[in-house]
């Protein structure tokens, strides 16, 4: 073969040689998009992606670790619910995340103090010893921050003891063993510190 017509033959298989150019990896706004179509593996490798930065955020507002993961789980059913709703034009899509995961990680918040608060009323219309009509106003006048305010009122030990009991959701056994002193005490610390909070909080 002439070294002309070798010279074609190389430049024919040229093409035929070069390396292909790897696909790049599907960005966050890809994946939504393929999600919105119903698409389970890109949910999958969304969630891979993205889920430890939505926990990190949800744990910052949430801190229970159990409710920071129930909220998680959330924040995901809500990105393959609505996935059809984000808009690139504006927005990225990590920012769409952790707008729903902030959203949803406020709202626990909320729904678990509204929880305790309502707990903590309870408490002191038991510790009421006059009507039922008057337990009746008390609860209906008591307000999270007004508690909050009385609460401060008492002694270290009372709110410890009050604190552990209707906040952290403690039996009178159980805040003994936490305090290391006997349930007869820590009873008498609960009976007193409701009564001073009844008194703080104007019921006769």
């Amino acid at each position: 073969m002439m070294g002309s017509d070798r010279g074609r033959v190389e430049t024919m298989r040229l093409p035929w040689l070069r390396p292909v150019e790897p696909l790049a990896p599907p960005t966050h706004e890809d994946l939504i998009r393929l999600v919105a179509l119903g698409d389970e593996a890109a949910f999958e490798e969304l969630y891979d992606a993205v889920s430890a930065r939505v926990f990190g955020l949800v744990r910052r507002v949430v801190r229970d670790p159990a409710q920071s993961q129930e909220v998680t789980q959330e924040v995901f059913v809500d990105v393959w619910q609505q996935a059809a709703r984000f808009d690139a034009d504006r927005g990225r899509a990590m920012s769409w995340i952790l707008v729903i995961a902030h959203r949803r990680a406020v709202d626990r918040v909320r729904a678990s103090q509204a929880s305790t608060e309502r707990d903590l009323r309870e408490g002191i219309r038991d510790y009421q010893e006059s009507s039922a009509d008057v337990a009746e106003t008390v609860e209906a006048s008591l307000e999270a921050e007004r508690v909050r305010a009385a609460l401060e009122t008492l002694t270290q030990p009372q709110q410890e003891a009050i604190r552990l009991a209707y906040y952290g959701g403690h039996t009178h056994q159980e805040v003994a063993e936490l305090l290391k002193i006997p349930v007869g005490t820590v009873k008498t610390r609960i009976r007193d510190g409701m009564i001073r909070l009844r008194d703080r909080m104007g019921v006769a």
